[in-house]
């Protein structure tokens, strides 16, 4: 027995550092802590971890062995470290078979290698040839170079080491640092040149310039950072959803320099650039450059027209075309515009401004015009952009009666304050009442600024200016008026103000100084100057349990006609109670205005001259009993009301004020909105409200309403015209009727106390049916009410999304008469307007003279418009 045990060890400490001659070429040596040999020597086992060396200088260190003599494969586990000292790599892995015969080492289970160049090669399995010295890896398979900045990411990758060449197979990701991004399929990297290629399809982001490419097939060259490819996509700024794409045949690409060469180049920027997010502004190219920020196009062509099959409705051609992203400007050489590829104008320069931008100094888009009493007109404005917050505007005009207008608008927006200032010069002008020729002038200015005071809400100061040197000069250059926001409205009166504005939580103020001129009245009595008056206004109740108690207080001193002065100060309290409902359901709340007048005057025949002093009050019941009915498709409202007033103060005579009453004024305490005085007397205000809406939509059906005032007298202070003056006044009435869904009636009356005369009543009547509109509105005013008679027509019609007809007309039945008729036809599109207008007018007002307009339109959206206008 002990003779066996020692031969046994024996065995073992000479096996232990035994040599098998395994091949013609390599020889192993087994250094383990256990070895076993079975099957006549064919079968060698190592246990408890060792060493296998390999005579071309690879070895082996696992936790168990097993080598087949027969098959010649060598299987090692646990922990497994595999180091060729030749060819500088090691490789970790659970398992690994050695395929001696075919020169090929497997490695499974979580593999991963590592060469001298501090590269790692991850996958769940590699297969590494020893002869080829070649790895390719399957699974998971993960790429990492930290010299180089890169790592790959595939289920397939072959790496030629000898070569320095890696190849992936199926989709692969390939990162470059923090600045490229590479997806792709079948992509192959040459290390030595660091190129990167593939010939299937890849997205490819540049993190640094926020730029994504999209390729049939690439060729970059990451150390020159230069990119190759066809049928490329180029989307600028892609973190942004809507951005600038470009379409290549195919390119060169400097992705340092961030300029490029390329075949069939088509630009498409970003679809909201210009306002719409139908249009798709693009620039198309037989071929392309770009350079230091500026893309030049060969044979180019751009448009802002929606995509479709057909041509595009307006198009520039062009020589060449350059997109200069510096000056954000588009340029043109040898520029032909077409109009649905109808040549309409030739430009051997031409430039405008790029889609990107919004503010650039630059010429606008011309305007041609004629009038009656100016004749023909061209207006070139050229716009200069002075820095972020300032610009300005010049606008020449040269018409051919020898009169030259010259006009500027400059702007200022600042964060608190903005300023405009509209101002022109124009030189040749003469007036019909004039034989010589003058310079006439305007100025128009507005200045907005907020104080930003700390005990206020908000705290506003503003200063407007308006001025004129010839009256109907508003009228007679509105056409050739550039247009703006501080133009007046009124062309018969200007308004110049300074006001001061100041909201606190507990009340408001407001107060300045106001000059109005009427270009109707002569020198010596067209001006009126309030210098100054205030508004003030402050919530009374913090309890609004009974109703809202509010504070007013006005005041101003007015001078007008030369010499005739009012000053006066008018503190108002108001209260209006919250509605108190019985269980009858009648509602009711009590109203009350007690009006403080504080006033003196000078050159007022109807006023003493001395201070004045009055206190004046109404009091109002107002009583209401709505009802509502419900049916299967409607609900019913009927509402009959009552309002009994009492002011036993004296009314200052009002009657040649001018005062509407009707049904939605009538009810309110204040009907007459006179500031200076109240509704004096006893009156009782009747009135019904019926009111029917469908039940499915609450939109209204039928509508009628009915008031009228009974007085205990006369009071012939009231303004006259109000119709509110005789212990019976007039009737006041309004039916609003939707017969249908394509019908609706307004009418509104006022009928005298004796149901004999109607004194007034408008029409209003529309109907619709698909794309045909047209709406009568008719007005006549008779009796104390006013003296007009008026009708007037606008009907449209829409061919189709594109074309529309719109007719206007106005007839004063008084003079018999028509005072205008407009005719305009309009085509519309996404990217192209153009019209035709066919005006004319009867209305003369000193130098304005009746006309007959015939006017053309195109506008080239968003670049320019035309317009050229007839004048008969």
């Amino acid at each position: 027995m002990l003779n066996k045990t020692v031969i046994s060890i024996f065995i073992i400490i000479i096996n232990t550092f035994l040599c098998f001659n395994i091949s013609a070429d390599e020889q192993f040596t087994f250094d383990v802590t256990e070895l076993e040999i079975s099957d006549n020597g064919n079968i060698i086992r190592g246990f408890n971890r060792g060493k296998i060396l390999s005579d071309s200088g690879l070895e082996i260190e696992a936790d168990t062995f097993s080598y087949n003599k027969i098959t010649n494969i060598l299987n090692v586990s646990g922990n497994v470290k595999a180091e060729d000292k030749i060819s500088n790599f090691i490789i970790n892995s659970k398992d690994i078979i050695y395929l001696i015969n075919k020169n090929e080492i497997i490695s499974k289970n979580g593999s991963k290698i590592i060469d001298s160049t501090g590269r790692t090669i991850s996958a769940d399995k590699i297969l590494y040839n020893t002869i080829k010295n070649t790895f390719n890896a399957n699974g998971n398979v993960r790429i990492e170079d930290e010299i180089e900045n890169f790592i790959i990411k595939a289920q397939n990758i072959t790496y030629l080491k000898n070569q320095n060449i890696i190849k992936s197979k199926g989709k692969t990701n390939f990162l470059v640092g923090s600045r490229f991004d590479i997806k792709s399929k079948d992509i192959e990297i040459s290390n030595s040149n660091k190129i990167i290629s593939s010939r299937k399809s890849a997205i490819i982001k540049d993190n640094k310039y926020k730029t994504l490419y999209e390729l049939s097939r690439f060729n970059i060259d990451i150390a020159n950072e230069i990119l190759k490819g066809e049928n490329i996509i180029v989307n600028t700024n892609f973190d942004i959803p809507l951005n600038d794409k470009f379409y290549f045949k195919s390119g060169v690409f400097d992705l340092k320099k961030q300029s490029f060469a390329t075949q069939n180049i088509d630009l498409r920027f970003r679809k909201d650039l210009l306002g719409n997010k139908e249009n798709d502004p693009r620039i198309k190219g037989v071929s392309s450059t770009r350079k230091n920020g500026v893309t030049t196009f060969n044979k180019g062509i751009f448009t802002s027209c929606k995509i479709n099959d057909n041509c595009p409705p307006w198009s520039i051609q062009a020589k060449k075309i350059e997109y200069d992203e510096n000056k954000k400007q588009i340029n043109y050489e040898n520029a032909l515009v077409k109009i649905y590829d109808v040549p309409v104008f030739y430009f051997p320069k031409f430039f405008h401004p790029g889609p990107t931008v919004k503010r650039q100094s630059g010429l606008l888009s011309p305007r041609m015009n004629n009038s009656q009493t100016l004749g023909s007109s061209i207006q070139i404005p050229y716009y200069i952009a002075l820095s972020e917050n300032k610009d300005f505007t010049f606008t020449p005009t040269i018409f051919d009666k020898n009169i030259y207008k010259f006009q500027n608008e400059y702007r200022q927006k600042n964060k608190y304050s903005s300023f405009i200032a509209d101002f022109s010069y124009t030189e040749g002008y003469q007036s019909i009442k004039s034989k010589d020729k003058n310079s006439i002038t305007h100025l128009f200015a507005k200045y907005d600024t907020k104080l930003n005071f700390d005990k206020f809400t908000d705290s506003d100061f503003n200063i407007s200016i308006q001025k004129v040197s010839n009256d109907t000069y508003l009228k007679v250059f509105d056409q050739d008026i550039v247009e703006s926001k501080i133009k007046p409205q009124n062309f018969d009166v200007l308004e110049s103000e300074i006001k001061l504005k100041l909201n606190h939580e507990k009340y408001e103020l407001e107060t300045g100084f106001i000059s109005y001129e009427d270009l109707q009245k002569t020198n010596n009595d067209r001006y009126e100057l309030v210098l100054p008056y205030y508004n003030f206004s402050k919530g009374l109740t913090s309890d609004q349990s009974i109703g809202l108690l509010n504070f007013t207080s006005l005041g101003d001193n007015t001078l007008k006609d030369t010499n005739t002065l009012r000053s006066r100060i008018i503190n108002d309290l108001d209260f209006k109670s919250l509605d108190f409902i019985n269980e009858k359901g009648i509602k009711s709340n009590v109203n009350f205005q007690i009006k403080n007048l504080i006033s003196s005057y000078k050159n007022y025949d109807e006023y003493r001259s001395n201070l004045n002093s009055k206190l004046m009050g109404i009091i109002e019941l107002q009583t209401s009993y709505p009802l509502i009915k419900t049916s299967k498709q409607f609900i019913n409202y009927f509402d009959p009301k009552i309002s009994l007033r009492v002011n036993p103060s004296t009314m200052t005579n009002s009657s040649d004020e001018e005062r509407t009453i009707n049904n939605n004024n009538i009810f309110d305490i204040n009907r007459l909105g006179l500031i200076d005085t109240l509704e004096s007397g006893n009156n009782l205000t009747l009135g019904i409200e019926f009111k029917k809406e469908k039940l499915n939509d609450n939109s209204k059906y039928f509508e009628l309403k009915l008031g009228t005032v009974l007085r205990t007298e006369d009071n012939n202070n009231i303004p006259t015209n109000s119709a509110i003056t005789q212990e019976r006044s007039n009737i006041f009435g309004n039916i609003i009727n939707n017969l249908n869904e394509n019908i609706n009636l307004d009418y509104e009356f006022s009928i005298n106390n004796d149901l004999d005369k109607i004194n007034y009543h408008s029409l209003s009547t529309e109907f619709s049916k698909n794309e045909f509109k047209t709406r009568f509105n008719f007005i006549e005013e008779n009796g104390v009410v006013g003296n007009t008679n008026i009708i007037e027509n606008k009907t449209s019609y829409n061919f189709d999304k594109s074309n529309s007809l719109i007719f206007e007309t106005r007839q004063n039945r008084e003079l018999d008469m028509a005072e205008y008729y407009n005719l305009i036809y309009e085509y519309k599109n996404d990217c192209l307007v153009a019209g035709i207008k066919y005006n004319k007018t009867y209305y003369s007002d000193r130098d304005l003279r009746p006309s007959e307009e015939l006017m053309f339109k195109l506008t080239l959206i968003p670049i320019t418009s035309g317009e050229q206008t007839i004048s008969k």
